[in-house]
């Protein structure tokens, strides 16, 4: 089903910075501070407006891209959240796995998916050509000695250096910050640049409430896919890749059946869309936990709709929506979370979108559980209706319109081009879902070699170097 929900520029650049943080265990509002900081750098420095407005759109997506090196540093680190804020604030030690070759291809698989979102969102050149320097390049050998390569966006330099001094203030204070930021002078950005920055790095820090630079710029205003950030979410975990798109194909069908009229069903979409922000914020071990979790973990979970609706009070243009997705794990027993809501506190839109995301995510494959087939999940959802957890008229829509929508027996899946055969279109989907090529060439009944032929044409085709590039375009342009 075609989902024409859309987002401006602007407001889904705001989203993903607060994404993006709180996939890296930092504040939902660093890279909107690291963004007004560099910003002020490039001012100092003399650069004219159009420049300050790119460093700023490249200090907002700097990490951007962090959803899809989740799994890398979640086997590095064993906690991708906590592991990565421990990391850019230098306060892990004593991590044996944190070597150049481990973090670089990490590194560049970022700096990659973030330019891919910079070009999805139809960003300025400079934009992504910085945010792909933004870690280091294989093509130009390690971190350090790429740094002055001549075709280096400056934006790059004042990003890592505001980017530093926002993240390392706290853990330090200003004075232990600068002296950090002193040591790679010179090697991680320019030592002149540092001494700039010296005398107001306090009051530069100390003035970030207020903007230093518009967010009035050109395209500002344009309209792109609101698809975009569920998809950019979802690379956090390989195996959910589609599911925000599935629940709100499933919620746009199911709400004429549940009694919404058409001016419900536009808001219920886009919070289906939304409703995994703050999914980023709990570490990937606590979700592919193969036994029952922890009271701990519960508690991680259940802080997972408060930060999708905190999302409202840093993205006001889309604060009806996020409000609404943050019902998702409501129940009308009283059983749900984060705020215990039930009975007449839970509206109609709220309802259908709980029994929608229920259905995905039964009939949706997880490390722990193979999928429910359609009959157990409706069997399962109509039970926790007669419970008093579901509503029954919402159940009933969703399991009608998952009916409708089933594909017809021997049917495949159509595609909106073909830029892929369909024996690749069959490969992506596979791997997309974290399969590793052993595991796609078992279930496709081909050899793992050939799977990894594919793989290679695949990433050829889709000019894409690692497996979320490949999802994210993927996704994007219909094939999967």
């Amino acid at each position: 089903m075609q989902l024409d929900e859309t987002i401006s520029v602007e407001d889904a650049v705001q989203v993903l910075a607060m994404v993006g943080d709180l996939s890296m265990g930092l504040p939902p509002d660093h890279s909107v501070r690291t963004a007004r900081l560099a910003a002020r750098l490039a001012e100092e420095n003399g650069d004219a407006a159009d420049a300050c407005t790119s460093t700023r759109l490249v200090g907002l997506l700097r990490w951007s891209g962090s959803t899809a090196t989740a799994p890398g540093f979640s086997n590095l680190l064993g906690d991708d959240v906590l592991g990565r804020h421990a990391m850019v604030t230098r306060t892990l030690s004593g991590n044996p796995n944190l070597t150049l070759p481990n973090v670089l291809p990490l590194a560049e698989m970022q700096c990659e998916v973030a330019g891919d979102i910079a070009a999805l969102l139809g960003l300025a050149p400079d934009v992504e050509e910085a945010l792909r320097h933004l870690f280091g390049s294989h093509a130009r050998g390690d971190m350090q000695d790429a740094l002055f390569a001549p075709n280096i966006p400056r934006a790059v330099f004042y990003v890592r250096l505001a980017g530093d001094l926002e993240v390392l203030a706290p853990a330090h204070g200003t004075e232990g910050a600068m002296r950090l930021i002193g040591e790679r002078a010179g090697v991680k950005y320019p030592a002149t640049l540092v001494e700039r920055l010296a005398p107001h790095a306090q009051d530069w820090l100390d003035a970030l409430g207020e903007p230093s630079c518009a967010a009035d710029y050109a395209g500002h205003d344009r309209r792109v896919p609101l698809t975009i950030i569920a998809d950019v979410i979802e690379l956090k975990l390989p195996w959910l890749a589609g599911y925000s798109r599935r629940v709100a194909a499933l919620a746009k069908r199911s709400a004429v059946g549940a009694g919404l009229i058409a001016l419900e069903e536009k808001p219920l979409v886009r919070a289906a869309l939304l409703h995994g922000i703050g999914r980023v914020a709990v570490p990937n071990s606590v979700w592919q936990r193969p036994a029952k979790l922890g009271d701990l973990d519960w508690d991680q979970v259940r802080k997972v709709p408060f930060w999708t609706a905190r999302a409202a009070v840093l993205v006001p243009a889309i604060a009806h929506d996020t409000t609404l997705a943050s019902f998702v794990y409501e129940r009308l027993d009283g059983s749900g979370y984060f705020r215990k809501a039930r009975g007449e506190a839970i509206g109609p839109q709220e309802r259908v979108l709980a029994v929608a995301a229920a259905y995905a995510a039964l009939t949706s494959p997880r490390p722990w559980r193979p999928a429910h087939g359609e009959a157990a999940a409706g069997t399962l959802l109509v039970a926790q209706a007669g419970a008093g957890r579901f509503d029954r008229q919402a159940v009933s829509a969703v399991l009608e319109a998952a009916r409708s929508m089933a594909p017809k027996p021997g049917r495949a899946k159509p595609v909106r081009d073909a830029l892929l055969s369909s024996r690749e279109v069959e490969v992506l989907r596979h791997i997309s879902l974290g399969e590793t090529s052993r595991e796609a060439a078992r279930a496709m009944k081909i050899t793992p070699a050939s799977v990894r032929t594919h793989v290679d044409t695949i990433f050829e085709k889709l000019e894409a170097s690692s497996r979320p590039a490949a999802t994210l375009k993927a996704l994007t342009r219909g094939l999967i």
